[in-house]
């Protein structure tokens, strides 16, 4: 089991890597439209940093990409349900916000 200390180190290097992936993600999309390359670089935010319950009666928190592929993949769709549902919310979220930045920033003249 996970002592606190290395439960938040663990916690703090995936979102940084996460983070590092995001950053050469818009690196190499720099040369797309800047609206297509905002709603790839958000989606891939929210998969990579929605974090879920492992599962019910457990206080820590896991990536919901992770949670919901082991648990699609062992115990059935109803038991993702738990992750799946907030990983759809934030994807929803990200192409909401790639929307507005399409039409408010990235609009052309």
């Amino acid at each position: 089991m996970l002592s606190d200390e290395s439960y938040m180190l663990a916690i703090y290097v995936y979102t940084g890597a996460a983070g590092l992936l995001l950053l050469c993600l818009m690196w190499w999309l720099r040369k797309w439209s800047a609206g297509w390359a905002s709603l790839v670089v958000l989606l891939s935010a929210a998969l990579l940093l929605t974090p879920a319950y492992t599962k019910e009666g457990v206080a820590t928190l896991a990536p919901a990409l992770i949670v919901a592929g082991f648990q699609l993949f062992t115990d059935g769709y109803a038991a993702a349900q738990h992750a799946l549902r907030p990983l759809g919310f934030m994807c929803g979220a990200a192409v909401v916000l790639a929307l507005l930045l399409r039409l408010v920033f990235f609009r052309k003249r």
